[in-house]
């Protein structure tokens, strides 16, 4: 007799917390292997094929294409032992949140975090102490009872992790009181917290606000920060003596929006979500700064023709400015660094993951270079040409889009000459290299038509002063001009 297990979008690693459906690769009734990939789903990293751990044949499939699942949400069911002839099986599916129960030859090996051969360890939750909220302002009252949805997310239980649950239960209220397995006091459910914004979770956490002690007024109950707002406003002490707080007006259970009616709404989501996010908290923490140089290419131009005159795989400009970068980072290793605010600490790396922006059909991507700085100018021209092929094919997997150390902009693919770039964060650093084009220059005491481009280093104040910055900007002008001062470092 045919086992029906369930296959839940699995943990994508990264810290990724839900997954927007693409493309679905077979249809209910098809037979799959184990391994086979089933649905392209869409990060805020990149585009991923994920594949089923179970084989056997497709009884059901949740979710739409263009709908968006949290990670732990039922992607489909598949009947291990049935035959194609046994078509669909009748009845709802277990979406109860139980692992499901397989033998080893059922089940795949190394997969995709959060599933494969073996239960993945118990994580421990950290519960951070908090003080006790005052009411909350009056808000409309959740409904008694929401039912399920066919792709299994409801109300879910609500935890830490930030974001929903996908067992179909309903979630408690903010301040509510309610009886339990184990008694009656305040109702704190288990399991994910429905907030997507890091914002939101971050505006709480400064704060020691409990996430799980809100009611979101969002869409199924979606945290908004407007929310986390009101909580705080409503715990903090207020004197009463100077002034007396108007009352909250009554809000809908929606987000409001103050932009003017009409026009195309584009939601923030996806690869454009994550850079606006990303973009937002630089500007936010890093106090950043910018300095440029023009500088005469015209001689690493002469350098570049002879390197690709003599013959074997050709060198592009980008992979030998990347390669002067990581030399002046060497003799700079202050800009190849990072803040760590916790501890209030800067950490220098002693490694050059070079991350390189790209611009694509899905947005602007920042796919990274490994170990940049132990790779010759022929080895970085190869890999800045797969990675630059995969994010235009929208295969970059989240490992080739973390962990960049220090970024290099060649904006000048644009027509442009300057830019202040905003830093790629956590990173302290970013190099932009402008157009190169002919411009009157004094040379050799003469007027002359050369090669000129202007650079830009846009860095974090705190990891160092002007003086390092400009020092590096002009170690990297100087190989730019006189690419023979490279040959002092290799």
């Amino acid at each position: 007799m045919a086992q029906v297990l369930e296959f839940k979008l699995p943990d994508l690693g990264e810290g990724l917390t839900e997954a927007e459906i693409v493309r679905w690769l077979v249809q209910v009734g098809d037979v799959v292997a184990i391994d086979q990939p089933v649905v392209e789903v869409e990060t805020a990293k990149a585009m991923v094929e994920v594949p089923c751990p179970y084989g056997g044949v497709v009884t059901a499939r949740f979710g739409e294409e263009g709908t968006e699942l949290p990670v732990g949400a039922p992607l489909l069911t598949v009947a291990v032992g049935a035959s194609p002839s046994d078509g669909p099986q009748d009845g709802p599916a277990d979406h109860s949140g139980a692992a499901p129960v397989r033998s080893a030859a059922e089940g795949s090996g190394n997969v995709l975090v959060g599933y494969g051969t073996g239960e993945p360890p118990a994580r421990r939750r950290r519960v951070r102490p908090t003080a006790p909220l005052a009411p909350a302002p009056a808000r409309p009252a959740p409904p008694a009872a929401v039912p399920a949805r066919a792709d299994g997310v409801g109300n879910g239980s609500l935890g830490s992790n930030g974001r929903q649950g996908s067992n179909g239960t309903n979630g408690s209220t903010a301040h509510g009181t309610g009886t339990s397995a184990h008694g009656t006091g305040t109702l704190r459910a288990e399991g994910p917290v429905p907030v997507i914004s890091p914002l939101v979770r971050r505006l709480a956490r400064e704060n020691g606000l409990d996430l799980r002690e809100l009611t979101g007024s969002g869409p199924d109950g979606l945290i908004l920060r407007a929310d986390v707002e009101d909580a705080l406003r409503a715990a903090a002490p207020q004197d009463r003596t100077t002034r007396q707080p108007a009352p909250a007006p009554a809000r809908a259970s929606g987000p409001v929006s103050s932009a003017p009616a009409g026009g195309i709404r584009i939601p923030l989501k996806g690869v454009r979500g994550a850079v606006a996010d990303k973009l937002s908290r630089s500007r936010r923490e890093i106090p950043e700064a910018t300095c440029w140089v023009d500088a005469d290419a015209t001689e690493l131009m002469r350098a570049r023709s002879a390197m690709n005159a003599a013959g074997g795989p050709k060198i592009s400009l980008l992979a030998l400015l990347a390669r002067i970068c990581t030399a002046a980072l060497a003799r700079f290793p202050e800009l190849n660094s990072s803040v760590d605010t916790e501890a209030r600490e800067v950490v220098q790396f002693d490694h050059v993951h070079l991350g390189f922006a790209a611009q694509t059909e899905r947005g602007l991507v920042v796919p990274v270079v490994r170990d940049a700085h132990a790779r010759d100018a022929e080895g970085l021209t190869a890999e800045f040409a797969r990675l630059t092929e995969a994010g235009r094919a929208g295969t970059l997997t989240p490992a080739d889009l973390t962990g960049g150390t220090f970024t290099l902009n060649n904006y000048g693919v644009f027509g442009v000459d300057g830019s202040t770039p905003i830093i790629n964060h956590p990173e302290a650093a970013m190099l932009g290299v402008g157009r190169i084009v002919p411009k009157p220059w004094v040379h050799e005491g003469e007027l002359a038509v050369r090669q000129v481009v202007q650079l830009s280093l846009t860095f974090d104040h705190r990891v160092c002063d002007g003086g390092t910055a400009g020092g590096f900007l002009r170690h990297i002008a100087d190989c730019v001009e006189q690419p023979a001062v490279l040959l002092r470092t290799l």
